[in-house]
């Protein structure tokens, strides 16, 4: 009976680690998209914080992951994307320099 329930926790925790991964690659894919469309660049993304939040009316847990970005590419900022699963919920950007057009 032990080794049923070793063998269900190393299961699930092997799962859980499984899905944060999908989730960090698609928080990249997305994050990168959007600043792409914004003509700005990735500099790098960590994932931050999980909680379960309301939203939407129902509890949901949630990921905040944070990246750099920069404009011109001299300057640096920080910014903030929450997922709930595979979907991009939130995403947020402090002011920061418009990128030159030439």
């Amino acid at each position: 009976m032990d080794a049923l329930l070793g063998i269900l926790l190393v299961t699930l925790i092997g799962g859980a680690f499984w899905q944060q991964r999908r989730q960090s690659e698609v928080a990249a894919m997305h994050i990168s998209r959007r600043l792409k469309q914004l003509d700005l660049q990735m500099v790098s993304l960590s994932r931050g914080r999980w909680k379960f939040e309301k939203r939407s009316g129902r509890m949901r847990f949630v990921t905040c992951y944070h990246f750099e970005f920069s404009a011109d590419g001299l300057d640096l900022y920080q910014g903030e994307a929450v997922m709930a699963g595979f979907s991009l919920i939130d995403f947020n950007l402090p002011p920061h320099r418009m990128p030159e057009q030439f």
